[in-house]
């Protein structure tokens, strides 16, 4: 099993920490789907590395996008992984956000919660008559 915990990203470093049972291959970034660069592995004890990323500047522009952060698949050494595997996600929002699609996703969060909260006091309501 493999997990990321990012350390965050500070001065255009991106940093964390990788268990994995093997030892990674090369560890990618990518952006709108081509490499925008090499993540450097450093070991630290059994079965985790420190991970360090710089951010190139052609990766920071104007509105939302999100990093991948992906094993490379010309070293993930089986068929089912072909594509990699995604160990984390960066999202970045610079400049002048996209008010409309925040705010949408802002009616959206908040009719689930609604829609949960509902369902929450009916089980509830439901438990309490049973017993």
């Amino acid at each position: 099993m493999t997990s990321f915990t990012s350390h965050g990203l500070r001065g255009g470093l991106w940093r964390g920490r990788l268990r994995a049972q093997d030892e990674p291959g090369r560890v990618i970034l990518v952006h709108a789907g081509e490499v925008a660069a090499e993540a450097r592995l450093t070991a630290d004890g059994a079965g985790a590395w420190l991970v360090e990323v710089d951010l190139p500047g052609h990766v920071l522009s104007e509105g939302v996008h999100t990093l991948l952060l992906k094993t490379d698949p010309a070293t993930a050494g089986d068929a089912a992984n072909a594509a990699g595997e995604v160990l984390a996600r960066l999202p970045l929002v610079a400049g002048s956000p996209l008010d409309e699609d925040l705010l949408a996703e802002l009616a959206s969060l908040r009719a689930e919660l609604e829609l949960c909260k509902r369902e929450l006091r009916r089980f509830a309501a439901e438990t309490r008559a049973r017993g």
